[in-house]
């Protein structure tokens, strides 16, 4: 490491509020050089990425190059990986994705497609359901034909379309099971019949999921007299 010297000679400074000089003495000043080390950045490997994914016995995989095609007696579904990710099968018939590069990219999206390479296989041979129940005086649901009609309180009744691949079931005319293979597409639809009455924090009505707890509030108080 080298080093160099700096001297500075003594010099008389006025003070702006004592008027008077004053003599600064600055010593001798080592002044070293600094070297900066570049260290790669180490991405650790996704603990849910590192998980196989147990296929069932009823599931068929289909398998070329980056695309992979699941099918089952549910439906099919198909999925193009990125470059930074792949898909093996083992010998035991479990699937493993593995990154293809180390980096930060990679470490991201190998979590991310293991997970929805197992929504598939257990969509296409178990499915999905979303459960949703209506609070409300004259709050009821009905099916007719492919729609589902939601009386919720406004003046006329919401009908929605069933999209296809989804299923719905009506208990009660209070409770709707919202069923399908495709993971998105169930949590979608709940979600949509949920955003037409949002469950208030007053009295709860509205519609919710099934496990959902709603946080109640504490109506106004009247004055006191």
């Amino acid at each position: 490491m080298a080093s160099s010297i700096i001297s500075l000679q003594t010099s008389n400074l006025r003070s702006a509020f004592l008027g008077e000089k004053t003599g600064i003495c600055v010593s001798s000043i080592p002044i070293t050089r600094v070297s900066l080390v570049r260290k790669a950045i180490e991405c650790k490997e996704s603990r849910i990425g590192k998980q196989p994914i147990t296929v069932p016995s009823n599931v068929t995989i289909t398998m070329e190059g980056q695309d992979i095609k699941v099918k089952g007696p549910l439906g099919e579904m198909a999925l193009t990986y990125p470059r930074e990710v792949k898909v093996d099968r083992e010998e035991s018939g479990a699937l493993r994705v593995r990154k293809s590069v180390e980096t930060r990219r990679a470490n991201q999206m190998h979590g991310l497609f293991r997970t929805l390479t197992d929504n598939m296989v257990v969509g296409v041979s178990k499915g999905f359901e979303k459960r949703l129940q209506l609070i409300g005086v004259g709050y009821r649901a009905t099916l007719e034909g492919k729609d589902l009609v939601l009386s919720l309180g406004f003046s006329h009744p919401v009908r929605m379309a069933i999209p296809d691949g989804i299923q719905v079931k009506v208990e009660e005319n209070t409770r709707i099971v919202v069923s399908g293979y495709d993971k998105s597409d169930v949590g979608q639809f709940a979600a949509t019949i949920r955003k037409w009455r949002p469950p208030e924090p007053y009295k709860g009505k509205g519609v919710k999921y099934a496990d959902e707890v709603v946080r109640r509030k504490e109506g106004k108080a009247g004055k006191k007299k």
